[in-house]
């Protein structure tokens, strides 16, 4: 039975609704995050024997190994690690600074790697017996880059989703570790108001290129339409199967665009895979 979870990223969004339907369920939370007093809420509501708030910025190796040295200390194992901390900026490539750009990376995808790191090596060295699901949350960006989206959509498809497919090729099948990429879309937290929109370029400034649409779209709270808390509650049942696929799909978009995305790459395969006939050595 799945009775203990790390939360990253646990002050808004995806990590605090999470958080607050697994306490619900009775489970125990090893919740993290830059600022603990955001929750202070639910910390004056539950007891430390299920609750564990931790400071941590996952752009500091250290703080992520101390909060795993303390969840080992407090509650003794981990099923779960729900790798959710990350940051959107929005920004043409030539809009983005390179200090933006670098500080999506640190926190997206080195982040979210040494989260993975210390969560593989505390399912293998410190539960008993051994195993663990890692949840890599990604995004329907994660999948399918657009307009706007260059350097917040290389940290995740290219970089996150490429090293946690790796991950997952790397594991002893007798460590008993599943990694699952959860690649939700649009759905209604503070994202509309929280967006970070990088100054735009003048040469993108025209209204009708994709970009400047784009924009629009992020910072529209009605383009937001899925639940947020229906969401949680199915990645939360989703935890319970044996055998869990790689990526999971959480949006009617994210399954659009997975199902256009298939179809372009098989037909880009049938029409141009002849040109790898003749170019070996013979």
């Amino acid at each position: 039975m799945l009775i203990v979870f790390v939360v990253t990223g646990a002050s808004s969004g995806f990590g605090r609704a999470m958080a607050e339907h697994l306490l619900k369920q009775g489970t125990k939370v090893i919740a993290t995050l830059r600022k603990p007093e955001a929750l202070a809420d639910l910390a004056n509501h539950y007891p430390p024997t299920q609750l564990l708030v931790v400071k941590v910025d996952v752009a500091n190796t250290e703080e992520i190994t101390a909060a795993f040295a303390k969840a080992e200390e407090v509650f003794g194992r981990i099923d779960v690690v729900f790798n959710n901390a990350g940051q959107a900026i929005t920004g043409e490539v030539e809009s983005m600074s390179e200090k933006d750009a670098r500080e999506l990376f640190d926190t997206n995808f080195w982040g979210a790697a040494h989260v993975s790191r210390e969560a593989v090596r505390f399912f293998r060295e410190v539960n008993k017996p051994v195993g663990g699901r890692l949840f890599q949350v990604s995004s329907r960006l994660g999948l399918v880059g657009r307009a706007a989206c260059g350097y917040y959509s290389a940290s995740l498809t290219s970089a996150l989703e490429g090293l946690s497919e790796c991950l997952a090729d790397e594991l002893d099948p007798a460590w008993n570790i599943k990694v699952t990429i959860l690649e939700p879309g649009p759905y209604r937290t503070q994202m509309p108001q929280n967006s970070r929109l990088a100054t735009q370029h003048p040469a993108y400034a025209n209204p009708a290129l994709p970009g400047s649409q784009f924009r629009q779209f992020v910072t529209n709270t009605e383009s937001y339409d899925g639940n947020v808390d229906k969401a949680v509650a199915a990645i939360e049942r989703f935890s319970h199967l044996e055998d869990a696929p790689m990526r999971l799909p959480l949006h009617r978009r994210v399954v659009a665009s997975t199902r256009d995305k298939a179809k372009s790459l098989v037909e880009e395969v049938d029409k141009y895979g002849s040109w790898s006939d003749d170019l070996y050595f013979d």
